[in-house]
């Protein structure tokens, strides 16, 4: 009896009304929206594949030292007050796009969008696996509020378009910003955060976690976690619009993904059973390769809509997984700058896949370029389980920390 009572106090704690997912819901609005504006306004501005290739990888390269640095600053301010700064710093970047028609104005606003991203998933990472209760039922509901949130942004996103035009829309993400600002202020701290005087240098905690192989295979299932939404935020709009798709389908399909990532953390999260196996990383890389190649095979609307689905969902299993195989191979301590380290993963994909693709889609064609990242993946999958088995030797199977 006491079993089940604690159990029910533990998912009323993760349940309800909670400043920290609502801000994070909010804050995924705005980066929806962005998702769907960014590409599409390049599109309107008559940019080629390369120049908007360009424009979504080339900032990401100081995202990998916005990352570094948030990760670190996590560990020493707490993550709560990174997530407020990270709403300002996205809100300016919109600002900055809505007043820009050119591509120098707008590689400076996709330079503000990269910092916040960087800023605030690993804030929002390490709170969640802080929270008290089971980590994984708590990092699940993070993520599916996270895609929720996404999935409104990027449906609003393509129904404002055609209503009013790219400013305006990108000014209605500073507003939905300055909501999620708001809310961060009371979000509670949670313990885990050191001051810096406790803490060693950023060169030496780097280095520290650089020596830890667990690591490397943790920015393989980050890249592939984050693949999908590289994908959906560069070159999946304009593949949508090019197949004759209005923006407004185009939004709609496009948070198909968000949808199966919810999916994912509502009733698939529980189904990691070891946050060190795998299963469940091998599988969704596998799903991912097919589901990418399959939405260019065909016009149809409900082939696309399913693939977008389905990668959607196997993204969101494979971010919980790297969440929480970050929390089982890293101390509380480190948490912040261990996501960060781990998420290198994300930059990866999030430089070299634009580029790839918009030099593909000038060269061979959009299609052909989404054929091509498909069997990329497949390769990868073929390689998870030599650096699975590098990445924990000496190290248990199961680590529940």
């Amino acid at each position: 009896m006491r079993r089940a009572l604690r159990r029910t106090a533990r998912m009323q704690k993760t349940t309800h009304f909670d400043p920290f997912y609502v801000s994070a819901f909010v804050w995924n609005i705005a980066h929806g929206m962005g998702g769907v504006l960014v590409p599409l306004y390049a599109l309107h501005l008559g940019m080629s594949g390369v120049a908007i290739g360009s424009l979504v990888a080339l900032p990401v390269i100081l995202q990998v030292l916005f990352n570094l640095l948030g990760g670190i600053y996590v560990d020493r301010l707490g993550p709560r007050n990174i997530m407020i700064g990270s709403s300002l710093v996205f809100m300016l970047g919109n600002a900055v796009y809505s007043l820009s028609s050119g591509f120098a104005g707008m590689i400076i606003a996709q330079c503000l969008y990269v910092m916040a991203r960087a800023t605030f998933w690993p804030a929002a990472y390490a709170l969640g696996s802080r929270l008290p209760g089971e980590r994984s039922r708590n990092l699940g509901w993070l993520n599916s509020t996270t895609n929720a949130g996404q999935i409104g942004g990027t449906a609003l996103g393509g129904i404002l378009i055609g209503l009013f035009g790219f400013q305006v829309c990108f000014w209605i993400g500073v507003g939905t910003l300055s909501g999620a600002l708001l809310l961060g202020f009371f979000i509670g701290e949670t313990p885990g955060a050191r001051p810096a005087a406790e803490q060693p240098g950023i060169l030496q905690t780097y280095r520290n976690l650089a020596r830890v192989p667990a690591m490397y295979f943790a920015m393989a299932c980050g890249y592939l976690s984050v693949l999908p939404y590289t994908l959906s935020a560069s070159f999946y709009p304009i593949l949508l619009v090019g197949e004759g798709f209005s923006t407004q389908i185009t939004g709609w399909l496009l948070t198909l993904r968000a949808f199966g990532s919810i999916l994912a953390g509502i009733g698939l999260a529980r189904t990691v059973r070891s946050p060190t196996g795998l299963a469940v990383p091998a599988w969704c890389s596998l799903v991912i390769s097919v589901a990418v190649a399959t939405s260019a095979m065909s016009d149809n609307i409900w082939i696309i809509g399913i693939s977008i689905f389905v990668f959607g969902m196997a993204s969101g299993l494979g971010s919980i997984y790297f969440q929480l195989f970050i929390s089982a191979v890293s101390a509380d301590k480190d948490r912040g700058s261990a996501m960060s380290f781990g998420g290198l993963g994300w930059q990866v994909s999030n430089i070299s896949t634009p580029l790839l693709m918009g030099f593909l889609m000038d060269g061979i064609g959009l299609r052909e370029a989404f054929y091509i990242i498909g069997g990329s993946l497949l390769v990868l999958t073929a390689l998870l389980p030599v650096l699975h088995r590098w990445g924990l030797a000496g190290r248990p199977s199961s680590d529940s920390r």
